[in-house]
Protein backbone atom coordinates (compact mmCIF):
# COMPACT_ATOMS: atom_id res chain seq x y z
CA UNK A 1 0.00 0.00 0.00
CA UNK A 2 2.20 2.67 -1.05
CA UNK A 3 1.56 6.08 0.37
CA UNK A 4 2.43 8.36 3.35
CA UNK A 5 -0.07 8.75 5.71
CA UNK A 6 0.85 8.90 8.76
CA UNK A 7 -1.79 8.66 11.86
CA UNK A 8 -1.40 10.99 14.14
CA UNK A 9 -0.41 8.94 17.41
CA UNK A 10 2.12 5.48 16.11
CA UNK A 11 4.39 5.92 13.64
CA UNK A 12 3.62 4.05 9.96
CA UNK A 13 6.11 2.35 7.95
CA UNK A 14 5.38 2.14 4.76
CA UNK A 15 6.09 -0.38 1.28
CA UNK A 16 7.63 2.12 -0.69
CA UNK A 17 8.94 -0.75 -3.37
CA UNK A 18 12.35 0.98 -3.02
CA UNK A 19 14.28 -1.51 -0.47
CA UNK A 20 15.45 -4.92 -1.74
CA UNK A 21 15.56 -8.03 0.45
CA UNK A 22 19.28 -7.97 -0.10
CA UNK A 23 19.56 -4.24 0.87
CA UNK A 24 17.07 -5.29 4.37
CA UNK A 25 19.17 -8.24 4.91
CA UNK A 26 22.60 -6.36 4.89
CA UNK A 27 21.40 -4.24 7.33
CA UNK A 28 19.92 -6.56 9.65
CA UNK A 29 23.23 -8.49 10.01
CA UNK A 30 24.77 -5.44 10.84
CA UNK A 31 22.78 -4.81 13.08
CA UNK A 32 22.46 -8.20 15.32
CA UNK A 33 26.31 -8.27 15.72
CA UNK A 34 25.84 -7.38 18.97
CA UNK A 35 22.18 -8.79 20.02
CA UNK A 36 19.99 -11.77 18.81
CA UNK A 37 16.93 -11.89 17.69
CA UNK A 38 14.82 -14.76 18.74
CA UNK A 39 11.85 -15.90 16.34
CA UNK A 40 8.71 -17.18 18.12
CA UNK A 41 7.03 -19.81 15.27
CA UNK A 42 3.65 -20.87 16.99
CA UNK A 43 1.97 -24.03 15.44
CA UNK A 44 -0.48 -26.88 15.69
CA UNK A 45 0.23 -29.98 14.52
CA UNK A 46 -2.02 -29.96 11.76
CA UNK A 47 -0.68 -26.61 10.06
CA UNK A 48 2.93 -28.24 10.48
CA UNK A 49 2.03 -30.77 8.43
CA UNK A 50 0.38 -27.99 5.63
CA UNK A 51 2.16 -26.79 2.41
CA UNK A 52 2.80 -22.95 4.27
CA UNK A 53 5.04 -24.58 7.06
CA UNK A 54 7.46 -26.25 5.00
CA UNK A 55 7.75 -23.77 3.00
CA UNK A 56 8.84 -21.12 5.82
CA UNK A 57 11.23 -23.25 7.23
CA UNK A 58 12.89 -23.16 3.39
CA UNK A 59 12.88 -19.31 3.17
CA UNK A 60 14.43 -18.95 7.38
CA UNK A 61 17.17 -21.40 5.95
CA UNK A 62 19.00 -17.86 4.73
CA UNK A 63 17.35 -15.50 7.33
CA UNK A 64 21.20 -16.12 9.03
CA UNK A 65 20.57 -12.88 11.31
CA UNK A 66 17.94 -14.68 13.19
CA UNK A 67 19.76 -15.92 16.16
CA UNK A 68 16.93 -18.46 17.73
CA UNK A 69 14.49 -20.13 16.64
CA UNK A 70 11.38 -21.38 18.60
CA UNK A 71 8.76 -23.46 17.39
CA UNK A 72 6.27 -23.34 19.95
CA UNK A 73 3.92 -26.77 19.17
CA UNK A 74 0.37 -26.45 20.69
CA UNK A 75 -2.46 -29.09 19.72
CA UNK A 76 -0.20 -31.94 19.34
CA UNK A 77 -0.86 -34.55 21.99
CA UNK A 78 1.17 -37.53 20.05
CA UNK A 79 4.99 -37.97 20.28
CA UNK A 80 5.21 -38.33 16.47
CA UNK A 81 3.40 -35.11 15.84
CA UNK A 82 6.51 -33.90 17.95
CA UNK A 83 9.36 -35.88 16.07
CA UNK A 84 7.78 -35.20 12.65
CA UNK A 85 8.23 -31.09 13.80
CA UNK A 86 11.68 -31.80 14.66
CA UNK A 87 12.69 -33.88 11.24
CA UNK A 88 10.63 -30.76 9.70
CA UNK A 89 13.15 -27.82 11.28
CA UNK A 90 16.57 -30.09 11.19
CA UNK A 91 17.30 -27.94 8.05
CA UNK A 92 17.33 -25.00 10.46
CA UNK A 93 20.46 -26.18 12.65
CA UNK A 94 20.85 -26.08 16.44
CA UNK A 95 19.59 -22.51 16.60
CA UNK A 96 16.03 -23.40 15.84
CA UNK A 97 14.76 -25.70 18.75
CA UNK A 98 10.83 -27.49 19.31
CA UNK A 99 8.96 -26.23 22.22
CA UNK A 100 5.91 -29.10 22.62
CA UNK A 101 3.58 -27.56 24.86
CA UNK A 102 1.41 -30.75 25.10
CA UNK A 103 4.80 -33.12 25.45
CA UNK A 104 5.31 -34.29 29.62
CA UNK A 105 8.16 -32.16 30.72
CA UNK A 106 6.36 -28.85 30.00
CA UNK A 107 2.86 -30.19 30.88
CA UNK A 108 4.94 -30.78 34.24
CA UNK A 109 5.84 -27.17 34.21
CA UNK A 110 2.63 -26.44 33.85
CA UNK A 111 1.10 -28.16 36.69
CA UNK A 112 3.42 -26.78 39.34
CA UNK A 113 2.21 -23.05 37.97
CA UNK A 114 -1.54 -24.32 38.40
CA UNK A 115 -0.84 -25.42 41.73
CA UNK A 116 0.10 -21.81 42.46
CA UNK A 117 -2.85 -20.22 41.18
CA UNK A 118 -1.25 -18.79 37.75
CA UNK A 119 -4.00 -19.47 35.14
CA UNK A 120 -2.45 -21.76 32.91
CA UNK A 121 -4.81 -24.35 32.49
CA UNK A 122 -6.18 -22.85 28.69
CA UNK A 123 -4.47 -23.97 25.80
CA UNK A 124 -3.71 -22.34 22.33
CA UNK A 125 -1.98 -19.66 21.02
CA UNK A 126 -1.70 -17.82 23.98
CA UNK A 127 -0.24 -20.24 25.98
CA UNK A 128 2.02 -21.43 23.27
CA UNK A 129 3.19 -18.02 22.66
CA UNK A 130 3.94 -17.22 26.67
CA UNK A 131 5.91 -20.16 27.20
CA UNK A 132 7.76 -19.53 24.09
CA UNK A 133 8.88 -15.96 25.23
CA UNK A 134 9.60 -17.38 28.57
CA UNK A 135 12.12 -19.74 26.65
CA UNK A 136 14.07 -17.04 25.41
CA UNK A 137 14.12 -14.75 28.35
CA UNK A 138 16.28 -17.28 29.75
CA UNK A 139 18.63 -16.19 27.01
CA UNK A 140 20.62 -13.08 28.25
CA UNK A 141 21.73 -12.14 24.26
CA UNK A 142 18.20 -12.34 22.61
CA UNK A 143 16.84 -8.56 23.02
CA UNK A 144 14.74 -8.85 20.27
CA UNK A 145 11.87 -10.87 19.91
CA UNK A 146 9.75 -11.77 17.05
CA UNK A 147 6.51 -13.83 16.09
CA UNK A 148 4.66 -14.75 12.73
CA UNK A 149 1.79 -17.27 12.34
CA UNK A 150 2.97 -20.62 10.52
CA UNK A 151 0.07 -20.67 7.84
CA UNK A 152 1.37 -18.14 5.93
CA UNK A 153 0.62 -19.01 2.15
CA UNK A 154 2.67 -16.90 0.64
CA UNK A 155 5.38 -16.44 2.92
CA UNK A 156 8.98 -15.15 2.07
CA UNK A 157 12.01 -13.57 3.61
CA UNK A 158 10.98 -10.06 2.99
CA UNK A 159 8.39 -9.95 5.41
CA UNK A 160 10.18 -11.17 8.53
CA UNK A 161 13.26 -8.57 7.23
CA UNK A 162 10.36 -5.54 7.34
CA UNK A 163 9.03 -6.81 10.83
CA UNK A 164 12.69 -7.18 12.33
CA UNK A 165 14.46 -4.34 11.22
CA UNK A 166 12.09 -1.63 12.90
CA UNK A 167 13.37 -2.96 16.22
CA UNK A 168 17.26 -3.38 15.44
CA UNK A 169 18.73 -0.68 12.89
CA UNK A 170 20.24 1.55 15.46
CA UNK A 171 19.03 4.82 13.98
CA UNK A 172 15.98 3.60 15.06
CA UNK A 173 13.86 3.44 18.74
CA UNK A 174 10.77 1.67 18.28
CA UNK A 175 9.65 -0.78 21.48
CA UNK A 176 7.01 -2.67 19.68
CA UNK A 177 6.23 -3.26 15.95
CA UNK A 178 3.11 -4.79 14.50
CA UNK A 179 2.28 -6.06 10.97
CA UNK A 180 -0.37 -4.86 8.50
CA UNK A 181 -1.62 -6.15 5.13
CA UNK A 182 -4.21 -6.38 2.25
CA UNK A 183 -5.92 -9.93 2.52
CA UNK A 184 -7.01 -10.08 -0.87
CA UNK A 185 -7.28 -13.31 -3.43
CA UNK A 186 -9.95 -12.62 -6.14
CA UNK A 187 -12.10 -11.42 -3.20
CA UNK A 188 -11.36 -9.41 0.30
CA UNK A 189 -10.91 -11.19 3.28
CA UNK A 190 -10.35 -9.88 6.85
CA UNK A 191 -13.65 -9.99 7.82
CA UNK A 192 -13.75 -9.61 11.37
CA UNK A 193 -11.20 -6.29 10.91
CA UNK A 194 -13.40 -5.00 8.23
CA UNK A 195 -16.55 -5.64 9.47
CA UNK A 196 -16.20 -5.73 12.92
CA UNK A 197 -12.96 -4.32 14.11
CA UNK A 198 -13.19 -1.28 12.13
CA UNK A 199 -16.51 -0.44 12.09
CA UNK A 200 -16.63 -1.09 16.11
CA UNK A 201 -13.59 1.35 16.75
CA UNK A 202 -15.54 4.33 14.98
CA UNK A 203 -18.19 3.65 17.21
CA UNK A 204 -16.30 3.77 20.35
CA UNK A 205 -14.96 7.03 19.04
CA UNK A 206 -18.50 8.39 18.63
CA UNK A 207 -19.13 7.36 22.53
CA UNK A 208 -16.31 7.90 24.23
CA UNK A 209 -13.94 10.56 22.30
CA UNK A 210 -11.82 11.22 25.04
CA UNK A 211 -10.71 7.66 25.48
CA UNK A 212 -6.93 7.56 24.31
CA UNK A 213 -7.25 3.70 24.07
CA UNK A 214 -9.80 3.70 21.71
CA UNK A 215 -7.80 6.52 19.90
CA UNK A 216 -4.26 4.58 19.90
CA UNK A 217 -6.34 1.04 18.81
CA UNK A 218 -8.13 3.31 15.88
CA UNK A 219 -4.28 4.30 14.74
CA UNK A 220 -3.47 0.42 13.65
CA UNK A 221 -4.37 -0.57 10.03
CA UNK A 222 -4.84 -4.16 10.66
CA UNK A 223 -5.12 -4.36 14.88
CA UNK A 224 -5.74 -7.94 14.43
CA UNK A 225 -2.20 -8.95 12.75
CA UNK A 226 -0.59 -12.48 13.98
CA UNK A 227 2.55 -11.02 13.35
CA UNK A 228 4.67 -8.18 15.76
CA UNK A 229 7.83 -7.78 17.26
CA UNK A 230 8.85 -6.13 20.45
CA UNK A 231 11.73 -5.84 23.16
CA UNK A 232 13.07 -8.04 25.81
CA UNK A 233 11.65 -5.64 28.43
CA UNK A 234 8.09 -5.88 27.20
CA UNK A 235 8.48 -9.50 26.60
CA UNK A 236 9.26 -9.70 29.94
CA UNK A 237 6.38 -7.38 31.22
CA UNK A 238 3.36 -8.17 28.87
CA UNK A 239 0.59 -10.48 30.34
CA UNK A 240 -0.68 -12.79 27.91
CA UNK A 241 -4.57 -13.18 26.76
CA UNK A 242 -5.19 -16.92 26.57
CA UNK A 243 -8.16 -16.97 24.03
CA UNK A 244 -8.83 -14.80 20.86
CA UNK A 245 -8.45 -11.68 22.32
CA UNK A 246 -5.01 -12.42 22.15
CA UNK A 247 -4.14 -10.20 19.59
CA UNK A 248 -6.26 -6.81 21.10
CA UNK A 249 -4.83 -8.03 24.56
CA UNK A 250 -1.23 -7.75 23.42
CA UNK A 251 -2.12 -3.81 22.23
CA UNK A 252 -3.81 -3.12 25.46
CA UNK A 253 -0.49 -3.83 26.98
CA UNK A 254 1.79 -2.31 24.66
CA UNK A 255 -0.13 0.93 25.44
CA UNK A 256 -0.12 0.04 28.68
CA UNK A 257 3.43 -0.65 29.15
CA UNK A 258 5.65 1.46 26.95
CA UNK A 259 5.65 5.20 25.55
CA UNK A 260 3.23 5.56 22.28
CA UNK A 261 5.90 7.34 20.32
CA UNK A 262 7.98 4.38 20.67
CA UNK A 263 5.39 1.97 18.61
CA UNK A 264 4.94 1.38 14.95
CA UNK A 265 3.06 -0.52 12.29
CA UNK A 266 4.94 -2.17 8.89
CA UNK A 267 3.73 -2.61 6.00
CA UNK A 268 4.71 -6.67 5.54
CA UNK A 269 3.17 -7.19 2.39
CA UNK A 270 1.57 -6.35 -1.24
CA UNK A 271 -1.22 -9.36 -0.25
CA UNK A 272 -1.36 -11.71 2.34
CA UNK A 273 -3.08 -15.43 2.53
CA UNK A 274 -3.49 -17.86 5.04
CA UNK A 275 -5.98 -19.98 6.23
CA UNK A 276 -9.36 -18.43 6.87
CA UNK A 277 -12.12 -19.31 10.14
CA UNK A 278 -15.27 -20.16 8.75
CA UNK A 279 -18.43 -17.80 10.09
CA UNK A 280 -20.61 -19.81 12.35
CA UNK A 281 -23.22 -17.01 12.52
CA UNK A 282 -25.74 -19.68 14.05
CA UNK A 283 -23.01 -20.64 16.78
CA UNK A 284 -21.26 -18.26 19.08
CA UNK A 285 -19.18 -20.81 20.56
CA UNK A 286 -17.60 -21.71 16.92
CA UNK A 287 -15.82 -19.56 14.57
CA UNK A 288 -15.50 -15.68 13.81
CA UNK A 289 -18.41 -15.84 16.41
CA UNK A 290 -16.48 -17.42 19.13
CA UNK A 291 -13.54 -14.48 18.09
CA UNK A 292 -15.91 -11.62 17.76
CA UNK A 293 -16.93 -12.34 21.31
CA UNK A 294 -13.50 -12.70 22.83
CA UNK A 295 -12.15 -9.53 20.94
CA UNK A 296 -15.44 -7.44 21.95
CA UNK A 297 -14.71 -8.94 25.76
CA UNK A 298 -11.26 -7.74 25.83
CA UNK A 299 -11.54 -4.31 24.66
CA UNK A 300 -14.59 -3.65 27.50
CA UNK A 301 -12.26 -5.08 29.90
CA UNK A 302 -9.73 -2.76 29.55
CA UNK A 303 -12.19 0.03 28.72
CA UNK A 304 -13.29 -0.48 32.37
CA UNK A 305 -9.56 -1.54 33.89
CA UNK A 306 -9.15 2.39 32.66
CA UNK A 307 -12.48 3.78 34.95
CA UNK A 308 -14.55 3.94 32.15
CA UNK A 309 -18.72 2.69 32.60
CA UNK A 310 -20.35 0.27 30.64
CA UNK A 311 -23.89 -0.07 31.29
CA UNK A 312 -26.86 -1.54 29.14
CA UNK A 313 -27.42 1.55 27.29
CA UNK A 314 -23.88 1.84 26.45
CA UNK A 315 -24.32 -1.55 24.68
CA UNK A 316 -27.36 -0.63 23.04
CA UNK A 317 -25.82 2.50 21.69
CA UNK A 318 -22.99 1.23 20.72
CA UNK A 319 -24.97 -1.76 19.00
CA UNK A 320 -26.88 1.34 16.92
CA UNK A 321 -23.83 3.32 16.17
CA UNK A 322 -21.99 0.06 14.73
CA UNK A 323 -24.47 -0.85 12.42
CA UNK A 324 -25.13 1.99 11.20
CA UNK A 325 -21.36 2.85 10.53
CA UNK A 326 -20.59 -0.82 9.27
CA UNK A 327 -23.30 -0.62 6.85
CA UNK A 328 -21.41 2.88 5.23
CA UNK A 329 -18.49 0.68 5.34
CA UNK A 330 -19.81 -2.29 3.24
CA UNK A 331 -21.14 0.08 0.66
CA UNK A 332 -17.33 1.45 0.43
CA UNK A 333 -15.87 -2.17 -0.06
CA UNK A 334 -18.41 -2.77 -2.95
CA UNK A 335 -17.06 0.36 -4.67
CA UNK A 336 -13.17 -1.03 -3.80
CA UNK A 337 -13.98 -4.22 -5.07
CA UNK A 338 -15.97 -2.93 -8.18
CA UNK A 339 -13.00 -0.71 -9.06
CA UNK A 340 -10.81 -3.72 -8.12
CA UNK A 341 -12.24 -6.72 -10.12
CA UNK A 342 -13.12 -8.61 -7.24
CA UNK A 343 -15.63 -10.84 -6.24
CA UNK A 344 -18.04 -9.14 -3.95
CA UNK A 345 -21.00 -10.40 -2.24
CA UNK A 346 -23.24 -7.79 -0.68
CA UNK A 347 -25.70 -10.14 0.89
CA UNK A 348 -23.32 -12.27 2.45
CA UNK A 349 -21.06 -9.15 4.20
CA UNK A 350 -24.66 -7.52 5.40
CA UNK A 351 -25.42 -11.15 7.17
CA UNK A 352 -21.87 -10.83 8.79
CA UNK A 353 -22.57 -7.27 10.17
CA UNK A 354 -25.80 -8.34 11.65
CA UNK A 355 -24.61 -11.20 13.54
CA UNK A 356 -21.50 -8.73 14.46
CA UNK A 357 -23.75 -6.36 15.94
CA UNK A 358 -25.67 -9.22 17.84
CA UNK A 359 -22.02 -9.73 19.01
CA UNK A 360 -21.94 -6.49 20.40
CA UNK A 361 -24.33 -6.89 22.63
CA UNK A 362 -23.90 -10.31 23.59
CA UNK A 363 -20.53 -9.38 24.84
CA UNK A 364 -21.94 -6.86 26.89
CA UNK A 365 -23.80 -9.65 28.47
CA UNK A 366 -20.92 -11.03 29.13
CA UNK A 367 -19.04 -8.67 30.31
CA UNK A 368 -21.67 -7.46 32.81
CA UNK A 369 -21.85 -11.24 34.30
CA UNK A 370 -18.29 -11.49 34.44
CA UNK A 371 -16.46 -8.08 34.28
CA UNK A 372 -12.47 -10.09 35.05
CA UNK A 373 -12.98 -12.89 32.71
CA UNK A 374 -10.70 -15.05 32.13
CA UNK A 375 -7.26 -14.09 33.49
CA UNK A 376 -4.51 -13.45 31.20
CA UNK A 377 -2.04 -15.05 32.06
CA UNK A 378 0.67 -13.38 34.11
CA UNK A 379 3.82 -11.59 32.91
CA UNK A 380 6.72 -13.44 33.45
CA UNK A 381 8.68 -10.72 35.94
CA UNK A 382 5.98 -11.95 38.24
CA UNK A 383 6.86 -15.64 37.11
CA UNK A 384 10.76 -15.13 37.62
CA UNK A 385 9.97 -13.74 41.20
CA UNK A 386 7.75 -16.44 42.62
CA UNK A 387 9.62 -19.26 40.78
CA UNK A 388 13.32 -17.68 39.70
CA UNK A 389 14.67 -20.63 38.43
CA UNK A 390 11.33 -21.11 36.16
CA UNK A 391 13.04 -19.70 32.52
CA UNK A 392 16.14 -22.13 33.40
CA UNK A 393 14.00 -25.39 34.21
CA UNK A 394 11.68 -24.56 31.04
CA UNK A 395 14.64 -24.17 28.76
CA UNK A 396 16.21 -27.62 29.98
CA UNK A 397 13.00 -29.23 28.98
CA UNK A 398 13.71 -28.35 25.45
CA UNK A 399 15.83 -30.81 23.82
Amino acid sequence: MPDFYQHDVITTIHDLRSASLDNLEDMLRESTQKQKIGLVLPVTASDMRAAPFSKIVEELEAADYIGSIVVSLGVAPDQADYDETCRKIAPLGDRAKVLWTDGPAVQSLYEELIDADIPLSTPGKGRSVWTAFGYLLDDPNVETFVLHDCDIVDYNRQMLARLCLPMVHPSLDYEFCKAYYARVTDRMHGRVVRLLVAPLLRAFIQCFPENQFVRFLGNFRYPLSGEFSLTRNLARTNRVASDWGLEVGTLAEVYRNTSLKRVCQVDLACLYEHKHQEMSITDSKRGLMKMALDILTTIYRTLASQGIVLSHSTFVTLRASFLRIAQDCIRQYAADARVNSLEYNRHDEEAAIEAFARCVTQAGEIFANDPSGNPAIPNWTRIRAAFPDFPKRLRESVC
